[in-house]
């Protein structure tokens, strides 16, 4: 009987442990731009950069994962350089976090989703944007966000795009243009 009470403890001992694990995990979330923060200008009627709303989405999402946010830069995708991807590249791999979310205008998303899974193969990274700009009524922003949030957490290594309710493989979506929403390739 001893033998089986040992057993039995030192399993629920590695039960806890995994939880601790699980509850610590800290995703780090880097802030390039793209639609999901920009902002309507009433005045001249264009939509612009003027902060990130990723706290805010988090927070009106209720969301209790643990996330350490850094913006990058705020840009519109299709400005984006490969040295911004390089950027992007180095702060992923210089992370001491292994669960990794991008947001990123959609334009590009592929593009960068492709050149980060060709150099980085021991983390999770989860890219997201949105369609409309959180600021707007009707936005898909927070739902793209607790998607790519969820997906982050229980997906292996590897780099994943999270849109319109899906996660996709890095090198099996695309961005169909003419329906606005992202589809296998």
């Amino acid at each position: 009987m001893i033998f089986h009470y040992k057993v039995v403890a030192i399993f629920l001992m590695a039960l806890i442990l995994i939880q601790g694990m699980i509850h610590t995990m800290k995703i780090k979330v880097l802030i390039t731009g793209g639609t999901i923060d920009k902002a309507y200008k009433e005045l001249t009627g264009e939509l612009s950069f003027t902060e990130t709303h990723m706290v805010d989405m988090l927070n009106r999402g209720r969301s209790m994962a643990d996330t350490l946010s850094e913006v990058l830069f705020l840009k519109d995708s299709l400005e984006m350089t490969d040295s911004d991807r390089a950027f992007i590249l180095d702060r992923c791999q210089s992370s001491d976090e292994q669960n990794i979310l991008i947001t990123h205008g959609t334009d590009t998303m592929v593009q960068t989703a492709q050149f980060l899974a060709e150099n980085v193969k021991d983390k999770t990274v989860v890219l997201f944007g949105s369609m409309i700009p959180y600021s707007v009524n009707n936005s898909d922003a927070l739902f793209n966000l607790g998607v790519a949030l969820s997906a982050v957490q229980i997906k292996g290594n590897g780099v994943y795009i999270a849109m319109n309710g899906r996660v996709f493989d890095f090198d099996k979506v695309q961005k169909d243009k003419s329906l606005g929403i992202f589809v296998d390739a």
